[in-house]
């Protein structure tokens, strides 16, 4: 910092408030600043910055599943958050779905030194009550509402009673569902959503069928389905499955929307470019991400308030794979 100082022709304290990005330096001498540490290759020693600002300026994120369309959208989002807020973003794999693998990653971050943690749950744990290590702040994403930690996730049953409301409101009796697995939260709220929303309407509740996410589960689930003349509306619990679905039926001489009115879950990119473009809920990721990063800038600040829970609201995007029933 002294040679910088020196070769800028400026204070050491100067050179500081250019190196934490304050904003009570002129452009001419930042300009200045800039180009001298630039020359000399100078990096701020995040250790001091630490014991000077009380920040790290780095903000871990935990998931079990980054391959996942919903965690991969969400993690990104937080990396992009966190980059605004001139953060870094330091990621870890939970290597499995138990509270003790979770609780060791928080160890491993902690070791790390972040200003707090984000955790892409979306997997049930084998624990009903997560404790996790004490000392630094956190925020859920996609997890269990019940415990005593922040928690920021999309409406799941909003938009599932819009799908399911949709589908009926064409005039359909019943819905048909597909959901995700029984270790996920968002594929438990889905269900559970769907389940009512029938009930709600005085209409029948048919049998579960289970997948795992993907296109092939859903393939699977769309034969049993096609093989089944009463069906003439299925909701998918994501995108994947739904497509999965579509295949099926059309293999078995089964038209969508002719015979069969199909809805997914997400919103992936190619949603609107299947064969028949699909009726789903798009969820707003992006939000999400965001929302996750503020909750924790907000304990890392100490200013938590009142606010614990966001929930963001998804949208029904009708597209071509639904209709009213044949005649």
């Amino acid at each position: 910092m002294a040679d910088v100082a020196a070769m800028a022709g400026v204070s050491s304290q100067t050179v500081s408030r250019v190196a934490n990005n304050k904003q009570n330096v002129d452009a001419a001498t930042r300009e200045r600043v800039l180009a001298a540490m630039k020359m000399l290759g100078y990096r701020p020693n995040t250790a001091a910055r630490a014991l000077v600002t009380g920040r790290f300026g780095t903000l871990g994120v935990i998931s079990f599943d980054i391959s996942a369309y919903g965690n991969a959208r969400t993690f990104a989002a937080i990396s992009d958050a966190a980059r605004e807020a001139e953060f870094f973003v330091n990621f870890l794999g939970a290597r499995a779905q138990t509270g003790a693998a979770v609780r060791q990653a928080f160890q491993q971050l902690m070791v790390q030194s972040v200003d707090g943690i984000i955790l892409i749950e979306s997997q049930i744990l084998d624990t009903p009550e997560l404790r996790l290590p004490t000392g630094v702040p956190v925020v859920f994403a996609d997890g269990d509402t019940g415990h005593r930690y922040a928690n920021v996730d999309v409406d799941q049953a909003r938009g599932t009673r819009e799908a399911v409301g949709h589908l009926l409101g064409l005039g359909h009796r019943t819905v048909w569902h597909v959901a995700g697995p029984r270790d996920s939260y968002a594929a438990r709220r889905r269900a559970e959503a769907w389940h009512r929303a029938l009930k709600d309407a005085g209409a029948g509740v048919p049998p579960l069928l289970y997948g795992d996410w993907s296109a092939a589960s859903g393939y699977r689930a769309g034969q049993e389905l096609a093989a089944r003349p009463e069906v003439t509306a299925v909701f998918a619990a994501n995108d994947q499955m739904a497509l999965g679905v579509m295949r099926a039926l059309h293999e078995a001489g089964r038209r969508v929307p002719g015979d069969v009115s199909v809805t997914g879950f997400d919103d992936i990119p190619e949603a609107g470019f299947f064969p028949t473009p699909l009726t789903t809920v798009r969820q707003d990721f992006d939000t999400v991400g965001r929302h996750c990063v503020s909750l924790l800038l907000d304990q890392i600040d100490g200013d938590a308030g009142t606010v614990r829970q966001k929930s963001v609201a998804p949208e029904l995007v009708v597209r071509d794979s639904t209709a009213a029933p044949a005649a």
